[in-house]
């Protein structure tokens, strides 16, 4: 089953459940989607879905610490369900250990050895976890195994 025949699915489904978090967050990844479409001029592919759904997913993580700055408790709550929708379409994510092996794989394949490396490590490592891991996390780790 296709990105968007999922989606469709569960905007049915979210309908007839009533669940309005739902359905509007599906709504809004939809339309993200179809912008995206139409911004490139082609059937999206599953990498460029992807790079869409971390930006929505990224855009909602950083609502959520501006909301609990803001101590809009009712706002963080609303932002989280609609962050879990959200992770509900992404890949499944790495464990620390899966994604602290595959950065030690990549400094070897680059032959990185110091902090100099730092860019050119993380530009091989971040295809590789594209969408399967946090970027932040991912640095840190790269910056722990170069120190």
């Amino acid at each position: 089953m296709s990105l968007s025949d999922k989606i469709m699915a569960d905007m049915k489904q979210a309908m007839k459940d009533k669940d309005k978090v739902k359905l509007n967050t599906v709504r809004m990844i939809k339309s993200a989607l179809m912008n995206e479409k139409i911004k490139l001029g082609h059937e999206l592919n599953a990498d460029e879905e992807l790079t869409v759904l971390n930006r929505e997913k990224k855009q909602r993580e950083e609502s959520i610490a501006e909301f609990a700055k803001a101590k809009r408790d009712d706002l963080v709550e609303e932002t989280k369900k609609e962050l879990a929708v959200v992770e509900g379409y992404m890949p499944k994510q790495l464990s620390k250990d899966k994604l602290d092996k595959i950065v030690k794989e990549t400094i070897e394949e680059v032959g990185a050895k110091g902090k100099s490396d730092f860019g050119k490590v993380m530009k091989a490592v971040m295809p590789k976890v594209k969408g399967r891991a946090d970027g932040k996390q991912t640095s840190a780790l790269v910056r722990d195994h170069l120190n």
